[in-house]
């Protein structure tokens, strides 16, 4: 029998590991909203740097290995997971990836509680032959599904047949009192601008992203080559890879730019570099499943160009907030670039119309009242 009191629902998540990406970031937002809601809740995982603030969302953290691949990895987190949901009456179990997704399914199996189950996908998986496609399998074996965009809405449907009114929606956000234009001093942008190779006369474009090379970075470089001659300066912000670093570099040098690209590593004040700049990018060559990086730059009052395939299809409205440009096309992305600096009052139009779309479509209030949705559904709460 479920409870049926949200106070007395309790949840657990299963990520593979609490690092510092936004599949962990999810798990930790919704672990502050339901401590807020007043239920007990639990994440699994192999440990990582969100730990501490998972425990301070009000989060019991379970050092459990849901992430491993192997049969006996497998078997061993399935055993640990059922205890805790007999030990704890746990009401559902969240899997937010495959690994644990099979591990939490397992679990279920050995556990004398009979929890419910519910995954997100927060991304694209290959799905190439029937091996793949039935490891995959483990995150659709629930009556409800959550999607991080519509894109990933339908690429389950189309990929794997899942119906569609199993599928809920709950596209990601920001808090806006973090991404908040208004918080950040003159100062702090004008030394983040020096820091970041802009100036007062200088023209600014921001790349926020991992070093990897599906971002796009290596087109963004040859675009930039392209752009007319307006002084602007380049910053690639992120860390990854450093023989991708030094290719990057390389292809700098190749290019010509030299001094006008600032490769500045993985930084924490992403809301402040965001406010230091004049215009956002967006590059990548593959589909974003949803494209975190798009929404805190329109967030932060700054334009965006960005490629016109997957989530960012959803999140920039080209013309009104942004730019959307063919991927892998280096002279289309110079054209939006030169187009983004030829009217400054048009782009800091662009760049209040960014923040107006985030507000009232991509907070993270918004993305967890949607996810809190498919735990009420699945528990069959308010009808």
């Amino acid at each position: 029998m479920m409870n049926n009191e949200h106070s007395q629902q309790r949840i657990l998540q299963l990520v593979p590991a609490l690092g510092d990406g936004g599949v962990e970031r999810s798990a930790v937002e919704m672990a502050e909203y339901l401590s807020g809601k007043g239920i007990e809740n639990w994440i699994a995982s192999a440990g990582g740097p969100l730990v501490s603030q998972a425990e301070k969302a009000g989060a019991h953290h379970l050092q459990i290995t849901v992430g491993s691949k192997s049969p006996w990895g497998l078997l061993s987190a399935a055993r640990a997971l059922s205890r805790v949901i007999d030990a704890h009456d746990i009401d559902i179990v969240h899997a937010r990836s495959r690994a644990p997704a099979w591990a939490g399914l397992l679990a279920l199996k050995l556990a004398r509680r009979k929890a419910r189950f519910v995954t997100t996908f927060h991304g694209v998986y290959s799905h190439g032959n029937a091996l793949k496609r039935f490891y995959n399998s483990g995150m659709l074996r629930t009556p409800v599904v959550i999607a991080n965009s519509q894109f990933i809405r339908n690429h389950i449907m189309d990929v794997y047949g899942y119906p569609s009114d199993s599928v809920i929606v709950a596209p990601r956000g920001i808090d806006p009192d973090v991404f908040n234009p208004d918080a950040i001093t003159t100062q702090q942008r004008t030394d983040i601008r020096l820091q970041l190779g802009g100036s007062a006369d200088r023209p600014l474009i921001v790349m926020v992203g991992r070093l990897t090379g599906w971002k796009g970075h290596m087109v963004l470089l040859e675009a930039f080559s392209l752009m007319k001659d307006i002084g602007a300066h380049l910053a690639l912000v992120g860390g990854g890879d450093d023989g991708y670093l030094g290719e990057l570099k390389d292809k700098a040098a190749a290019l010509g730019l030299g001094e006008r690209v600032t490769f500045a590593g993985s930084r924490r004040d992403i809301p402040a570099v965001l406010a230091a700049s004049d215009l956002a990018v967006s590059a990548s060559t593959r589909p974003e499943a949803f494209g975190r990086a798009a929404i805190e730059a329109q967030a932060m009052c700054i334009p965006v160009v960005a490629t016109d395939h997957g989530g960012s299809r959803e999140t920039v409205i080209a013309g009104q907030t942004g730019w959307l440009v063919p991927p892998n096309d280096a002279p289309a992305l110079a054209r939006a670039l030169d187009d983004a600096f030829t009217d400054p009052a048009r782009r800091t139009a662009i760049g209040s119309a960014g923040r107006r779309n985030i507000i009232e479509n991509f907070t993270t209030r918004m993305m967890l009242e949607k996810e809190f949705s498919a735990y009420t559904r699945i528990l069959g709460i308010g009808g």
